[in-house]
């Protein structure tokens, strides 16, 4: 269930939809745009009490009454076929490894998802790094989703194996994720008595504290824990079948057809002829399983932090002896980070002073760099910021955050025109006013204007779009972008207020003239020029309280030349379109 439960918790983040409930005859759809004040539009098109209180989506972030059984594709050869199904689909029959198609001639209403494997498998390694960090050193991933945990020596640190069984599957709940947890004294036996279900001989958990590898695997059931008592791997393993001790399928099938379906029969077995026609991996997993033979584990290794210290025999106190050794530590950095080959995005400076109060100085980066000068620039820029009182000892540069680093494409004519480069740029910037206060914007594709625009990463290339036919001279496109296929063409305002606000006093026709005269923030204006209206209907396909309501935009602009983005609430003839307020969107200029 890993695939499906990590698809699921990226769906989580996403805002909920609205309810939709069903009308009854003859009543009409509430108002996007109720009389009254005390509201104003915005993020939201209704109050909630007339949409309802939102309802929490079940689990798995879908909501209505039944959610479509979910599956993730993949394309094996010739065939695609489904590679994880969540317990919908699986009480309907349908299985990894089945064809799409069959599953889609079984099951109406499927939920079909792309799989993503390469991403399940980073997203387990980097639980594997946490738990290696915070339960036990010895974490190592089996599969694509099964990891074992060593616990020789530490599970006493946790209050024993089964507490720190139940932290653990607790700690996966709080994260959304489901556990199958087994303990025994090989890494073999704990996988099979993960991987399959629970018999009525298998031993209890152990009151000593014995030491044992825990094999995790996300499994069916939240609160599914099994131990195997220490000695007991032989009378544990005896009723699975001859699948648990992971050989391959070929000899799983030769064994089926010689009668041969658990290990316990395959344990009565003479070893020689085994051996013989099966060859020595059959006979070293099963002795692997039954501890006679050892079972190496390759851990997974968590990375080191970067961290490059100075002390010093005499305290510093000067700003220009702070700059000198930034000058000797900075190189040091951009060496450890070349051996490692990654960049770093945030970096601390922590200046040690003898009163036992550190000065830190923390920069971070628009995107991952090694480059010395530029690192060193940055520093400097801000060792205003340290007072280092009696003195400072100990100068050390800490890389809070890095990313990997390849190579980077570079210009190979020498009269192509090279992009400028803005990160230099944006990093300086950033040092002083902070990385979150700087954005560019996206066009969304929305006719809605707050939901038009949104943030975007400084660095991100804006979306160019694709041209078909006859070349066109890439300096002139620059100049002249083409506007997107659902701009509506009328001209918008390059200031958008974050809420739209209310103007009062306002004198104008119905149903399609702009206002003659409003008061805005207090400060009342007479309008002598207009243009307009632009009709912008809400979108009904996303919230039903949007179905009915329309907002009427001008263009005004009043004696002292100052230009003005106005909306009417309303079409001025039907009252379920709104309540014919105005309000006040955005400022030209």
């Amino acid at each position: 269930m890993w695939p499906i439960e990590r698809l699921r918790q990226a769906e989580r983040h996403a805002a909920p939809p609205e309810p939709r409930e069903p009308a009854a005859a003859g009543q009409q759809h509430p108002r996007s745009v109720p009389r009254g004040g005390g509201w104003r539009p915005g993020a939201r098109w209704a109050r909630e009490d007339q949409l309802g209180h939102v309802a929490l989506p079940p689990e798995g972030g879908r909501s209505g009454e039944e959610s479509a059984p979910l599956v993730t594709s993949i394309r094996d050869g010739n065939r695609i076929v489904i590679a994880a199904a969540d317990m919908a689909a699986r009480s309907l029959g349908l299985a990894p490894g089945m064809a799409l198609a069959q599953a889609r001639a079984q099951v109406a209403g499927l939920d079909i998802r792309n799989a993503d494997p390469e991403g399940d498998r980073a997203h387990l390694a980097s639980l594997a790094v946490a738990l290696a960090r915070r339960w036990t050193p010895t974490v190592a991933i089996e599969g694509d989703d099964t990891l074992f945990l060593d616990l020789s020596g530490v599970a006493h640190l946790h209050g024993g194996e089964a507490q720190m069984a139940a932290r653990l599957r607790r700690m996966l709940a709080r994260l959304g994720y489901t556990a199958r947890i087994a303990i025994a004294d090989t890494p073999g036996a704990a996988w099979a008595l993960a991987h399959f279900h629970r018999h009525p001989g298998e031993g209890r958990a152990p009151e000593s504290q014995a030491t044992s590898p825990l094999a995790l695997d996300p499994g069916l059931r939240r609160d599914d824990e099994r131990w195997c008592a220490p000695g007991q791997q032989a009378e544990a393993l005896a009723p699975l079948p001859i699948e648990a001790l992971r050989i391959d399928a070929s000899a799983v099938e030769l064994l089926h057809r010689l009668g041969v379906t658990r290990i316990a029969q395959l344990t009565a077995m003479p070893r020689a002829p085994l051996v013989k026609r099966f060859g020595t991996g059959l006979a070293l997993q099963l002795d692997r399983a039954l501890g006679r033979l050892s079972e190496p584990l390759h851990p997974v290794v968590p990375p080191e932090p970067i961290a490059i210290a100075q002390r010093f025999a005499e305290p510093i106190a000067t700003a220009e002896a702070i700059e000198h050794w930034l000058g000797t530590l900075v190189p040091r950095l951009t060496v450890a980070l070349a051996e490692k080959g990654i960049g770093a995005t945030r970096i601390e400076l922590i200046a040690d002073r003898i009163d036992g109060v550190p000065q830190r100085i923390r920069i971070g980066l628009a995107r991952p760099s090694r480059d010395g000068a530029h690192l060193l620039r940055l520093l400097v820029r801000r060792i205003e910021q340290v007072e280092p009182g009696y003195g400072v000892d100990a100068l050390t540069l800490h890389v809070r955050r890095a990313l990997p680093l390849g190579a980077e494409p570079f210009t190979e004519r020498l009269d192509e025109e090279a992009a400028p480069d803005l990160a230099p740029l944006v990093d300086t910037l950033a040092t002083r006013i902070g990385l979150r206060a700087m954005w560019r914007s996206r066009p969304v594709e929305s006719d809605v204007p707050e939901r038009s625009v949104t943030r975007m990463v400084v660095l991100d290339p804006p979306a160019r779009p694709l041209l078909r036919g006859k070349r066109d001279d890439v300096r002139q496109l620059d100049r002249n972008p083409p506007l997107p296929p659902w701009h509506p063409g009328w001209p918008r305002p390059a200031r958008l207020l974050a809420r739209p606000e209310r103007l009062d006093h306002v004198m104008a026709e119905l149903p399609d003239h702009a206002p003659r005269r409003f008061t805005w923030r207090g400060q009342s204006h007479r309008v002598i020029r207009a243009d307009g209206p632009e009709r912008i209907q809400g979108e009904w396909w996303k919230r039903d309280a949007e179905r009915a309501s329309v907002r009427d935009y001008f263009r005004v602009e009043d004696e002292a030349g100052r230009r003005y983005w106005l909306f009417r609430s309303g079409d001025g003839e039907r009252a379920v379109t709104g309540d014919l307020s105005w309000y006040l969107h955005g400022v030209f200029g």
